[in-house]
Order: structure tokens, then sequence, then C-alpha cells
């Protein structure tokens, strides 16, 4: 059954709109040769689209040409703004961005953990006014007979925790601050105009991964976060997983072998988040000799893993010295073997505390890898993004590692990569879902959106 005539021009505008925020300024003729419509029809849309506000001459295509045929449009980048959160335990990441994701304002609000929910909630939302006014006055001035110019259009926040996916509520989470549950009810309410989403942060996190970071080129994989929890996001065949209670992906209660106990419904200690969460990881690096961050958070554990990384990197890799030959050696190994390579004991022994980082990063890959090989036993996702603050620090180095150490654990060939984004994924997810849930309103027909 063929379309009807505004179903079709629906269609039309949506596609010369994508293909302008993903191209840049077009041309009509180059609209007409990427979309294949006819010349009135791309004629047609232009116009239409002009006197939305969505889209504006921006130039020309040449010095060469000039006229009607030469003048190139873009998307109205102010026509709506955005917002992005990343909402942590010890505070809140604030980015407000144009349509086409230019940072007009950004804020950082640390939050203590005795504050009240209350006054946390009051000191991220106040935050996230104050970021909307600083953009706001960024950005270029209304333009007459375009309703809603430059208004704060959608607020998408990145949180941990389960995302109920009937209802798009922050569920109870055993460990999270309770202002967490109660901010997205007080920025509809003191932002009424704007649409306010949340969605887990580490689905948020692949989808930036997906979209700008290390899985461009994967339809299917998984985004494992290393970070002060650890969780995991599924992506099949393009698609971001959540299951049926928004459950997908929490990794942090798999029971897994080398822990004290299992975990429980309310509680993850004694599964995979207490072999691979900040704590652990700072514990872990302890237990090899190396100094403690000055705090046990995400941030802290990445320093100490970065810090590992550089100094295998500044001295581990030389082929054939004591320093190599410890580092090949099982964790544990040394101090069992009295001579290595003709090397006395005593040089053994130096070496030992030389290869202290790389046996860290040993002991951090195995742990990791537990958790990476059960995930692939079920999902045989082919490629599996370290990502967080931890992930992003261990670098390929790590990542190596667990790969190494996954290929004899399975037998599904599986690739393991290192983030790109890091800590920021959660931000860039954010805004990133942002930007698409505001442009499925705005790219509608003018009948349609209000224009």
């Amino acid at each position: 059954m063929p379309a009807s005539p505004s179903t079709a021009r629906a269609i039309n505008d949506r596609l010369a709109l994508r293909l302008l925020q993903q191209e840049g300024p077009l041309t009509a003729g180059q609209l007409k040769q990427l979309t294949g419509l006819s010349r009135p029809t791309v004629a047609d849309l232009v116009d239409r689209l002009t006197a939305s506000g969505l889209i504006t001459v921006v130039g020309e295509s040449g010095a060469q040409r000039r006229g009607p045929n030469a003048r190139l449009y873009g998307i109205v980048a102010d026509r709506a703004h955005l917002a992005a959160l990343d909402v942590r335990t010890e505070g809140v990441l604030v980015l407000v961005s144009d349509l086409l994701g230019r940072v007009l304002a950004e804020a950082s609000v640390p939050i203590d953990g005795d504050t009240g929910t209350g006054p946390a909630v009051e000191q991220a939302v106040t935050a996230v006014e104050n970021a909307v006014k600083e953009a706001a006055a960024m950005g270029a001035p209304p333009r007459e007979g375009v309703g809603g110019w430059g208004r704060l259009h959608t607020v998408g926040i990145g949180a941990p925790g389960l995302i109920d996916p009937a209802t798009g509520d922050l569920r109870d989470s055993a460990g999270l601050p309770a202002w967490h549950r109660s901010l997205a009810a007080t920025l509809q309410e003191r932002l009424p105009g704007a649409r306010v989403t949340v969605e887990n942060e580490t689905n948020l996190a692949a989808l930036a991964e997906q979209r700008e970071g290390a899985a461009r080129d994967r339809d299917t994989f998984v985004l494992l976060w290393l970070g002060h929890g650890v969780g995991a996001a599924v992506v099949l065949d393009g698609t971001l997983r959540r299951g049926a209670s928004g459950g997908t992906g929490e990794i942090g209660f798999l029971p897994v072998p080398g822990t004290d106990t299992l975990p429980s419904a309310g509680d993850c200690a004694g599964g995979f988040h207490s072999l691979t969460g900040a704590a652990a990881v700072v514990s872990l690096a302890g237990e090899h000799g190396l100094p403690a961050p000055a705090t046990v958070d995400g941030p802290g554990a990445a320093e100490v893993v970065r810090g590992a990384v550089a100094d295998v990197a500044a001295g581990g890799s030389v082929a054939g010295s004591p320093l190599k030959a410890v580092t090949d050696m099982p964790v544990g190994a040394v101090g069992n073997v009295p001579a290595v390579a003709g090397v006395p004991v005593g040089a053994v022994a130096t070496a030992a505390a030389g290869a202290a980082p790389a046996r860290f990063l040993r002991a951090l890959a195995d742990r990791v890898a537990v958790g990476v090989a059960s995930v692939v036993a079920v999902l045989d996702p082919g490629c599996v993004v370290l990502g967080g603050e931890v992930g992003q620090a261990g670098g390929a180095v790590l990542a190596g590692l667990v790969e190494e150490r996954l290929r004899r654990m399975s037998p599904l060939v599986t690739e393991v990569r290192a983030s790109t984004l890091g800590g920021t994924a959660v931000l860039r997810g954010a805004l990133l879902t942002a930007r698409d849930r505001a442009q499925d309103e705005l790219f509608a027909p003018p009948e349609r959106s209000g224009v």
C-alpha cells in the first residue's frame, strides 16, 4: 500500500535532515543526489524545512557557482538545546549542547555522601538550571516566527542502577544514594517544558562506544564497565537489550570463583563486583606492593592501573631480562625459583620487585577474564569492550591480557578492545540519546510538531 502524501513528506524530510546532520551543509543538488528524490520534491522539502526553522542557508558551495542552486543548507543548531547528565554516587556532571552536539555549557557538582536527599537534589538541579541559562546566553538570538527557539528540549540522564522498562523510572538499588531516585522527577518539575529521560549508565556508555568509540564497526558486542562498580551492556544486531526487568548486564551479581561468599538479591558482595570493583582493584594493587590512591573509587582505581601500565611500558618489555623472565612466570611463582637463566637469586628478587606492576596487571586480567568468559559463553558477542575509567586506563595492555586468558578459557573467538571514551562515555551517550529523542519530534512534519 503506497504511503499517503503526508507520510511521504515526513519520510523525505527525515531523510534529508539525517543527511544534513551526518554530512554537514549540502546544496539542493547534493540532497537530490544523495536521497534519489526528484528535483521538485527536494525543492518542496527545502522550502518546508526552512519555513519550520529546522534548516537555513549557511553559505554557497563555491565561488564559481552563484544563485539558488549553489546555496548550502544546514541544520539550525540552535533550534533547540539538549542537556546530558552523568549521575554518580559522588556528584553530577552536566553538559548542555545544541542540536549538532556543540557544547554550550558544562558543570561539575560534587555531592558529599552525608548530604541529605533534599539538599543533594537541589545542588544537582541548580547546576542544570545554571548550565541551561549559560547555554541560552551562548546561543544565537531567537528567530522571528519560530516557536520554542533555543529552549531546552530534552534532558538525558545516565545513572547507575536498574531502569524499569515499563515506566522508565530508576528503581531502588542497594548502595545508591536516595537523591538519585528523586532527581528526574524534580528536574521535570523545575523544567516543565523539557522531556526528561533516564537510562542505565552502562547502556549509555555502550551507545557512545558504538556511535563514536571502540565499537563503531560492530553491530554485536558487549561493553564491560569497570569503574567504581562493574556492569555490562549488551548490543545484539545493533539493538541495545535491556531484558524483561531492565536488568540485562547486572554482571556485578554474577557468582564467580575467588570470592568468600555468594551475592544476594540486595547486595552484589560475593559476586563479580567483589573481584573487579574499584575497592577490589585497589586492594589487589596493594597485595602487589603498589601505592594506594587517595580515593578508593573509579578514578582512584584507574590511577593505579594507569600507573602500572606506564611502569610496564617503561621497563618491562626487554626480552631476556630478569624482569621479562619474572613477568612471564605464573602469578605467585616468584620466590619459588632460585635463579632465572643463570641470574643470581638476589637479581631475581630485584627483578621481582620491579615486575610488581606487570604481575598486578596479569592478576587483574585473570579476574576480569572470569566475568568475560561467562558473558561470552552465553552470548558469543565476538567483541568485548573494556569500558569505564579502569578499562580505559588499562588500555590495550589490559585488553590484550584479558583476550589472551579468554582464548585459554573459551573456544569462542572473541576480540577484547579497550574503550576509547572511558569515563566520558556516559555523558556522551546521554547526549546522543537526548539528541535522538529531540529529533524524533523536531524532525516531524510541521503540522505534527506544533510549529
